[in-house]
C-alpha cells in the first residue's frame, strides 16, 4: 500500500472533523428539511462506509456498537434495512462524543488495515475517501440551510472584511466547431463510475460564456419581473414558483428596498461580481430563456474546458461563500447543464452493495458540472458528474450560458 493513500487517509478524515469543530453539539443533531443530513450523521455514516465495506469482511474485526449499520446506512438495499432518512435528525443519541469514539474506533483499525492492504483493495478505499469528501461538502450546504432557518442568522465563521467588487469581468464568448469530442474519464486516476467510460460524442457548432451569470445580472432578471412571468419558465419550474413563492434565488432577502444574502459568514449585502448561486435548475433556464439564450450541454461545458485549459484552482482553506467572478474558466459555483442525468453509453454498474452508489439514481435529476467553494481541496476533476433534482436550491449550484453557432 502506498504512502500517499495512508496520508490522504489521514488527510481526509481529519478535513471532516475540522469542520464539524466548528460546530456545537446541538448543531450536530438538526436536520432541517429531508434533503439536508445532521453534521453527526455526515460524519457517523462516512466512517460507516468504511466498516461496512473494508472493515467487516476482515477476520478479527470487532464492530463498534451493534445498531449503527441501521441508523447510518443511507440507501444501500444490498446491505440491510436502515433508518428512514427524513428521520436523521430525531438522533439525538448516539451524543456527537460517541460518533467521535467511533470515528477514532474506525480510523485504529483502518491505519492497520492500509499498513498491509493488499492493492486490489486500494480502489475501495479511494472511493470512501472521495465519498467523505462528497460528505464534507454536503455538511457545509447542510447546516447553512439549518443556520438559515434560525432567524438569529448564525455564522459558522467570522465575516471577511473583503472589499466589494464594482462589477464581474466582462463576458467573453468562446466559439468551438461541432465535431466529434471525447467525453467522460478514459484516464487514469480516479473517477467515479458516472464517468466513464469514455466516449465520442458529436456536437453541433455552439458558443458558451467565458463565466458564470453574475449576482449583478441575475438581480436584472429579478428587477424585470422575471419570478412573474410564466413565459419564461419551464412548466414544472413555473408550478413551483407559485407553491413556494420564489421571487429570488434561496437565502436573498429583501430588507428596507435592499436585497442581502445569508452566508455562512452572516447575513449581508449582495455583491454584484459574485456568481449567482443557490439558484435551481428551473431558474437556471427561465433566466436563460429570458436573456434569449440556453444552458449548455454537459458535453459542450466538458469540451469547453478541456479545451481552455481549465485544471482548476485547488480550494486549499476554508471557503463558505463563492468567491468573485475572475478570469478562467471555472469558478466557485456547480453549474446547472442542460443534460439528464443517463448513464453513458455502455455504462455498467459495479457488482455488489457499491454498485448502488451512482446508477440508480440515474432518473428524474440533471447534471451539474464544475466545482464549487465548498468542494473539498483534490475532489474536483473536468468529468466529474454531478446531479440534483431541477428544483434543488441549497447547494452552491449557479450557471452559464450557451448559444447555437
Amino acid at each position: 500500500m502506498s504512502a500517499a493513500l495512508l496520508e490522504r487517509y489521514r488527510a481526509v478524515r481529519a478535513r471532516t472533523e475540522s469542520l464539524a469543530a466548528l460546530l456545537s453539539p446541538e448543531d450536530q443533531v438538526v436536520q432541517s428539511m429531508p434533503d439536508a443530513s445532521p453534521t453527526k450523521w455526515h460524519r457517523a455514516h462516512t466512517t460507516w462506509f468504511f466498516e461496512t465495506f473494508l472493515l467487516k469482511p476482515r477476520p478479527g474485526y470487532r464492530v463498534f456498537r451493534e445498531g449503527f449499520e441501521f441508523l447510518f446506512n443511507s440507501y444501500y438495499e444490498t446491505v440491510g434495512p436502515r433508518l428512514a432518512r427524513p428521520s436523521r435528525g430525531l438522533l439525538t443519541r448516539p451524543s456527537a462524543a460517541e460518533v467521535s469514539g467511533y470515528r477514532a474506533h474506525v480510523d485504529q483499525a483502518m491505519l492497520a488495515l492500509l499498513a498491509a492492504l493488499p492493492p486490489a483493495a486500494e480502489p475501495l478505499v479511494e472511493l470512501g475517501l472521495h465519498h467523505e469528501q462528497q460528505h464534507q461538502e454536503l455538511i457545509l450546504t447542510d447546516i447553512k440551510h439549518a443556520f438559515a432557518c434560525n432567524p438569529l442568522r448564525p455564522a459558522l465563521v467570522p465575516a471577511d472584511e473583503r472589499a466589494g467588487v464594482a462589477a464581474a469581468p466582462p463576458q467573453r464568448w468562446l466559439a468551438l466547431p461541432g465535431g466529434i469530442q471525447r467525453v467522460g474519464h478514459g484516464g487514469s486516476g480516479f473517477a467515479f463510475d458516472n464517468e466513464t467510460p469514455a466516449h465520442d460524442t458529436l456536437l453541433q457548432g455552439f458558443r458558451i460564456a467565458g463565466r458564470p451569470v453574475s449576482v449583478g445580472e441575475y438581480l436584472e432578471f429579478v428587477g424585470d419581473g422575471g419570478y412573474r412571468r410564466p413565459e419564461h419558465w419551464l412548466s414544472d419550474g413555473w408550478a413551483m414558483v407559485r407553491q413556494e413563492g420564489w421571487e429570488a434565488p434561496s437565502y436573498w432577502e429583501r430588507r428596507d428596498g435592499r436585497w442581502l444574502a445569508y452566508t455562512l459568514a452572516g447575513l449581508r449585502e449582495l455583491d454584484p461580481a459574485e456568481p449567482v448561486c443557490h439558484v435551481s435548475y428551473y431558474e437556471a433556464s427561465a433566466y436563460a430563456a429570458w436573456a434569449g439564450k440556453r444552458l449548455p450541454t454537459e458535453f459542450e461545458w466538458e469540451a469547453t474546458a478541456r479545451s481552455a485549459g481549465a485544471a482548476g484552482t485547488a480550494i486549499e482553506a476554508l471557503r463558505v461563500h463563492p468567491a468573485p467572478l475572475q478570469p478562467g474558466f471555472r469558478q466557485d459555483v456547480w453549474e446547472w447543464t442542460a443534460s439528464a442525468y443517463l448513464p453513458y453509453p455502455g455504462f455498467r454498474t459495479a457488482p455488489g452493495a457499491v454498485g448502488e452508489y451512482n446508477g440508480k439514481f440515474m432518473v428524474n435529476q440533471m447534471v451539474l458540472r464544475g466545482r464549487s467553494c465548498a468542494t473539498p481541496p483534490g475532489h474536483e476533476r473536468l468529468t466529474y458528474r454531478n446531479f440534483f433534482g431541477p428544483a434543488a436550491r441549497w447547494q452552491f449550484s449557479g450557471f452559464r450560458l450557451a448559444e447555437d453557432a
